[in-house]
């Protein structure tokens, strides 16, 4: 029989799971042990908050299910933060940790045993879809087996899991294999008062969310885009899923005054697979139409914010395609969000913030566009412009970190992205968030990863600065010591180069992502916020 800890990663990977990322600890080395064929391959990596960042890149990047691995106490605790953005974005992840052995456990006493905590799964009960706490072999592997299940099943969030150290050695059967997730299926009376709705408005918008790519639904968004002729706004999670030439893609977000006045003007908007959270809507102080139609595969998200008119719980794709099948098509012209597209980018080319700022993304879109890259972005102002204004090319080629807001999330999250094998990752991040996470340039160059690592170096914490200059404020805290960081990423064995401004940036990346090798660029470039930054909401 195997023991526990082979059982689980057998689990694992009967889950879909081919790869784990892991740091070994005293109480955990059994899965290290253990690995082998017929478990997913364990990926080492060099901080146990990495642990959850990559399974969540990993499970951006692919759709599938993410997995780290953590030991007990501080090990566990340091992956909080990581795990809280995963949950804030509904990525299916499994965190699996070690606790102390149940020989030494006393329940309701703590008795100072190695990385002992009161309740170590209660870190996790706040952010976890859900937790479990199995103390016997059998429940370990079985609690396993549906956390898969329950990570993966929409709506999609991160599970817990601890078991104690020694019952990770006890052998046992394994019979436990997790259940396929299933899509909800929409009520059909939901249906009929969508469709009733939508009939009599005569200008719909849709609104895209997270949800839409999680369930693989572009094709049927677009197929009821162009039924309809509406213009079709993307939230951050939902960035890509239409592409660039799209003529019904608004490809701007909501925050630019002619935009949210286009979309406040349309008769009804639909919104399918989206919280409206706080980001997207300047804090609910956006205008909505009059009418709103929300489809969603969580029954919280779907009346949390704004409160819908018609509410259809279910999933995306299912719900999209019913809407498609049940609605006439209308003669369409895009002509009225083609002019104010251009009238847009236009104002923006001419700003003085946007100027900059559109001269970067050109350079960048450059470079990504010519091997199909992954772009992972940082809570920083380049990443913050990416993140809303970048050319993202199809579903699942951008992450961005802003469902909790975490800087240091982009490079650690790239070595699950990169993991995937599939192609190029791009990581955009700021000077101070890639020192959150600078060990795990070992990892990329350990595996050879074809990860860039683009570093806008302006000197500290940009946005921070920025809100200080605001207020007429002196900086306090924001300006920063930094490496060399050509030298320190020479010192990990991986190429780097730095350069003064934008000229160079498309040839950089694009020799850099063309290598499939780990590569460093460093930019020293200081750029104004975009709209989609709290401090510009009103500007």
């Amino acid at each position: 029989m195997p023991t526990v800890a082979r059982a689980v990663l057998e689990v694992l990977h009967g889950a879909g799971a081919t790869t784990v990322f892991g740091l070994p600890g005293v109480h955990n080395l059994a899965f290290w042990r253990d690995a082998g064929p017929g478990t997913p391959e364990l990926v080492l990596v060099r901080h146990e908050q990495t642990t959850v960042y990559a399974a969540d890149g990993l499970a951006r990047a692919t759709g599938g299910l993410g997995v780290a691995l953590t030991t007990t106490g501080p090990g566990a605790a340091n992956a909080v933060g990581a795990f809280g953005e995963a949950a804030s974005s509904g990525s299916p992840v499994v965190l699996i940790a070690s606790e102390i052995s149940t020989g030494l456990a006393r329940p309701g006493v703590m008795r100072g045993v190695l990385h002992e905590s009161r309740d170590q799964a209660a870190l996790f009960e706040p952010l976890a879809k859900a937790v479990f706490r199995p103390r016997v072999a059998a429940d370990a592997v079985s609690a396993v087996a549906e956390a898969a299940r329950a990570a993966m099943t929409w709506p999609r969030g991160p599970v817990y899991v601890d078991i104690p150290t020694d019952v990770l050695d006890h052998q046992v059967t394994l019979t436990s294999a997790p259940a396929a997730a299933r899509r909800p299926v929409a009520d059909p009376a939901q249906i009929e008062q969508a469709v009733a709705a939508i009939e009599t408005a005569a200008r719909v918008v849709l609104w895209a969310g997270g949800g839409v790519v999680q369930s693989e639904a572009s094709a049927e968004l677009a197929a009821l885009a162009e039924r309809l002729g509406a213009a079709v706004v993307t939230t951050f999670a939902g960035r890509g899923a239409l592409p660039p030439g799209h003529p019904w893609l608004v490809g701007l977000p909501p925050h630019e005054p002619e935009i949210a006045t286009y979309v406040e003007e349309a008769d009804l908007l639909l919104a399918v697979g989206t919280t409206f959270d706080g980001q997207m809507t300047r804090n609910w102080s956006m205008s909505r139409p009059p009418v709103l139609v929300a489809v969603n595969a969580s029954a919280h998200d779907l009346v949390a914010n704004y409160a819908p008119d018609v509410a259809v719980l279910g999933d995306a794709r299912l719900v999209l395609t019913e809407l498609a099948e049940r609605l006439p098509q209308r003669e369409t012209d895009d002509a009225g969000l083609q002019a104010v597209r251009s009238s847009v980018w236009a104002r923006l080319r001419d700003d003085a913030a946007g100027g900059p700022a559109l001269e970067f993304l050109e350079a960048v879109d450059a470079a990504v566009g010519t091997v199909d890259a992954t772009v992972v972005v940082d809570m920083a102002v380049p990443g913050y412009w990416y993140g809303g204004y970048g050319s993202v090319r199809a579903p699942r080629r951008l992450q961005y970190p802003i469902g909790w807001g975490t800087l240091g999330y982009s490079l650690p999250a790239s070595v699950g992205a990169a993991t995937a094998g599939d192609r190029p990752v791009l990581a955009i991040c700021g000077d101070g968030g890639f020192m959150y996470a600078v060990g795990e340039l070992a990892v990329l160059r350990e595996r050879s990863l074809p990860v860039t690592v683009l570093v806008v170096d302006d000197g500290g914490y940009g946005m921070l600065r920025y809100d200080q200059d605001r207020a007429g404020e002196d900086h306090r805290g924001v300006d920063l010591l930094r490496p060399d960081f050509v030298a320190l990423a020479t010192s990990f064995g991986i190429p780097a180069v730095a350069l003064d401004g934008v000229e160079g940036l498309p040839a950089a990346l694009a020799t850099a992502l063309g290598s499939r090798e780990p590569r460093l660029v460093v930019l020293r470039l200081a750029l104004t916020p975009p709209r989609t930054t709290s401090p510009r909401w009103r500007d």
